[in-house]
């Protein structure tokens, strides 16, 4: 037994609409190859939270030497880039598989207002770039205390 559907001419569409978006996301918004980053991610990693008294910023830079890295904030804007080298590669050797990328990198994020950038400092270790930024008095969280009458 068959059933029917009724016809619905915005239907057909909606599914191009929606596959033309997913074809532009997908190409240009969230590219899916990226600099040490696995199919669909963003590229370099990194993580960014606030305490009350500043904004800190970690950012993973496997095999990177600190040299190599270059950390910018211009106005509430952070720049990080650089680049890594390839190895010198033997023709001996027969590759299985090859998948670590070599070559310039870049990320830039925005930071929220109320920063001190000519105080920031900036640290490596272990492959992590740790950035900590202070907030401005005004930017700091105040607390008033409540009088009953």
């Amino acid at each position: 037994m068959s059933s029917l559907m009724r016809w619905d001419p915005f239907r057909d569409g909606l599914s191009l609409r929606n596959a033309m978006d997913r074809l532009f996301e997908d190409s240009f918004v969230t590219p899916r190859l990226g600099w040490i980053a696995p199919v669909g991610a963003i590229g370099l990693a990194l993580d960014m939270y606030e305490t009350k008294d500043e904004v800190t910023i970690k950012a993973a830079l496997p095999g990177i030497k600190p040299e190599q890295a270059e950390v910018t904030i211009t106005g509430n804007t952070l720049t990080i880039r650089g680049e890594s080298q390839e190895e010198k590669e033997s023709t001996a050797e027969n590759y299985l598989c090859k998948e670590r990328h070599f070559g310039s990198f870049a990320r830039t994020v925005t930071l929220p207002a109320g920063l001190k950038a000519d105080k920031a400092e900036a640290t490596f270790e272990d492959g992590v770039l740790t950035l900590k930024i202070p907030k401005t008095e005004e930017a700091k969280p105040k607390t008033i205390k409540v009088k009953a009458k």
